[in-house]
């Protein structure tokens, strides 16, 4: 195992594999941690009602065991293996031939490719745990945003706090530009929502936005925050636009923005020096 960790093409043919398995549970956070968030506030909306909680079963990361959705047979380990069983299967249950969702396959190739990346890109070390594990959470907020349009504390939080942690040693940057690039990532956005709202009336993003921002800025530095912003609000705003010509979606309904924050904190991981240096070559 020591060889292994050692070379270069064993860590990144270890660390992608881990992430395939990974991946998977990445599937798992996905869709339930979001029911678990709905299921905390009406309990707490109950509780403060006066009304008594009613019993329900548990439900959580771990439990119930995974069902199909269409016929609620339970899910055997052998049907469980990160997209080798989704080829097996064909994309369909085993018990009832319903189709499985491509989301499940797409998140763990997209956990898989992304953590081998970045084992080799870093090379054995800190830089390469950390870096995955930064991937990993990206991973799951994306999904998350787009299926709920929320951006869960549960997740958002620990990242930044894990973020300064690992810069300590000063790993992807500096200590004192992560807590500059958490402090402004957090109210740069917050600005701009706050200005979006006075002029405007409405709210233009939420809360967790500001979050993954300031997490970013705490993992990376506050030097890639321009250039992260930038990105993604290009990329949001070309989305959004070719969505309203294809009358997909109306000019009223809110658009995610997690997901444009995260792959431009993705590329910024990856080449953000490099980017930041030819953005100002261009100023």
């Amino acid at each position: 195992m020591a060889d292994i960790l050692a070379s270069p093409l064993g860590f990144t043919a270890l660390a992608a594999v881990l992430s395939l398995f990974v991946g998977s549970f990445l599937n798992v956070v996905i869709h339930r941690l979001p029911v678990m968030m709905e299921r905390e506030w009406q309990a707490q909306a109950a509780e403060l009602r006066g009304e008594a909680i009613a019993e329900s079963q548990p439900f959580n990361l771990a439990t119930p065991r995974s069902r199909c959705p269409h016929c609620g047979a339970p899910i055997a380990a052998i049907d469980n293996i990160p997209l080798i069983s989704f080829l097996v299967l064909h994309g369909k249950c085993r018990h009832c031939g319903g189709g499985i969702s491509p989301r499940y396959p797409l998140v763990e190739t997209l956990s898989a490719l992304l953590g081998g990346y970045a084992a080799w890109h870093f090379g054995p070390g800190v830089a390469a745990i950390g870096a995955i594990l930064f991937l990993w959470v990206m991973i799951a907020l994306t999904f998350i945003d787009l299926d709920t349009q929320l951006l869960p504390d549960s997740l958002t939080l620990p990242l930044l706090w894990v973020g300064l942690l690992v810069n300590i040693w000063g790993t992807f940057t500096p200590l004192q530009d992560a807590v500059l690039g958490a402090m402004a990532g957090y109210l740069v956005l917050w600005s701009v929502y706050w200005l979006f709202k006075l002029t405007t009336g409405k709210e233009g993003m939420g809360y967790g936005d500001f979050k993954l921002l300031a997490a970013i800025g705490a993992w990376l530095g506050w030097k890639v925050l321009p250039l992260t912003i930038l990105l993604s609000s290009a990329v949001g705003a070309c989305v959004g636009v070719i969505l309203i010509l294809l009358h997909r979606q109306g000019r009223n309904v809110p658009i995610p923005f997690g997901p444009y924050l995260a792959s431009a904190g993705v590329l910024a991981l990856f080449m953000g020096n490099t980017l930041t240096e030819k953005y100002l070559a261009l100023l």
